[in-house]
């Protein structure tokens, strides 16, 4: 036969009762639905009555202090996804998506997908943290990833799934600054010329003479270009996406958002006329088959935009030939950085002319650079004051 219900509440608790089945039931309303204005009740159950009793006060404290949190039980996958189609798609840059997705799928998924929202503490993203470090993974990678981590949790936050964000309870590893390593005064002519005979002549000289970014340089097209000013208006980039044989596309902006107008050394257009006739040799010759929709600079012979890979191939192997096989293609721009600096270019001309977010960040990147432009500033002083020392005797 069975139980029959102790319906009579508990002393003192006035909500708690036994269930037919031997177990004690709390029920405390947590709210009103605004909809219907009734009330919204939760139910706790326990093997005892001093279980639910307890688990009870707590609820009834925290709705107190107001830090009540609704027991929800999505894992960190599904809210990832939920994150990424609601809050992301079509909000974010196509770039900037991708890239999430990436840290999302190798990263963060596979680490704590499982884990529940409202379980992850500090100690999760943590260990996330030491396991991508642990790999061998960049500094970088992983604040990526806690960025993506902090901005898909403090969304949770708004959306009053978790009550506190626990990325603030983790701490990234110590970043590790890269040494720069930008040819020297005797590699800049040994470059030069090594790629005097090389179809990407122009597009390494731009890059090196006016910093610009590879994918800035392979996305220049001709209307930004003023000749009769001497001026390049940097607005948009070739990208690539990074799906299994994703397609090239022109992004709209810079990395930084905004467009920016150099004024690189006049050299730089030599560079750019000798391309400009360049490309018409190579329209001619291609007749029909040319297409370059986006009137780029650099393209193929028939027009089309050039690939990272094949600009990154070539640099290689011209890289190599002047001793430098470590170089990469990006070594170029900060060859013009620390150029410009040597040159006696103050650190917010060189933050204009690299697209920096802010002059603190060039600071940071070229230090040594500005180093010993300090130094050169300080000796130049110094010569000013032996010389009023001079003038005084």
């Amino acid at each position: 036969m069975a139980r029959k219900s102790n319906t009579r509440a508990a002393q003192g608790s006035g909500s708690i009762r036994q269930r037919p089945d031997g177990r004690w039931e709390a029920r405390v309303t947590i709210g009103t639905d605004p909809g219907t204005g009734k009330p919204i009740r939760r139910s706790i159950y326990g093997s005892t009555q001093n279980e639910v009793r307890k688990r009870m006060t707590e609820i009834l404290r925290d709705l107190d202090k107001g830090v009540y949190q609704a027991p929800n039980k999505t894992t960190v996958g599904v809210w990832m996804d939920e994150w990424m189609e609601t809050f992301c798609k079509n909000k974010v840059k196509p770039l900037t998506y991708q890239s999430y997705t990436g840290i999302i799928k190798n990263h963060i998924k596979p680490a704590m997908g499982a884990v529940e929202l409202q379980s992850v503490k500090g100690t999760h993203i943590q260990r996330l943290y030491n396991t991508m470090t642990g790999k061998g993974l960049s500094g970088k990678t992983v604040k990526n990833a806690s960025a993506v981590l902090h901005k898909a949790f403090g969304m949770a936050v708004k959306q009053g799934i978790i009550q506190a964000n626990p990325c603030d309870s983790a701490e990234l590893p110590k970043a590790e600054r890269h040494e720069i390593k930008p040819l020297t005064d005797e590699e800049i002519p040994q470059f030069l010329s090594a790629i005097e005979s090389n179809p990407m002549r122009n597009a390494y000289a731009l890059c090196l003479f006016a910093g610009l970014r590879e994918g800035e340089a392979l996305g220049l097209s001709w209307g930004q270009i003023d000749f009769e000013k001497g001026r390049i208006t940097i607005s948009q980039q070739l990208q690539k996406e990074k799906n299994k044989g994703g397609k090239y596309y022109i992004a709209p902006s810079t990395k930084s958002g905004k467009p920016r107008t150099i004024e690189p050394p006049a050299i730089t257009f030599d560079y750019l006329k000798a391309e400009k006739v360049r490309q018409l040799e190579n329209r001619l010759k291609a007749g029909p088959l040319w297409d370059n929709q986006n009137d780029l600079v650099f393209t193929s012979e028939t027009g089309k935009n050039l690939t990272f890979p094949t600009f990154y191939k070539w640099f290689k192997r011209i890289a190599a030939s002047i001793g430098r096989p470590e170089a990469r293609p990006h070594d170029l721009r900060h060859t013009a950085a620390t150029v410009a600096i040597a040159s006696g270019a103050d650190i917010k001309s060189v933050q204009d002319l690299l697209g920096h977010a802010t002059a603190s960040f060039t600071l940071n990147v070229y230090a040594h650079t500005s180093e010993q432009m300090m130094k050169d500033t300080a000796s130049r002083m110094q010569t000013y004051y032996d010389n009023l020392k001079m003038k005084k005797a």
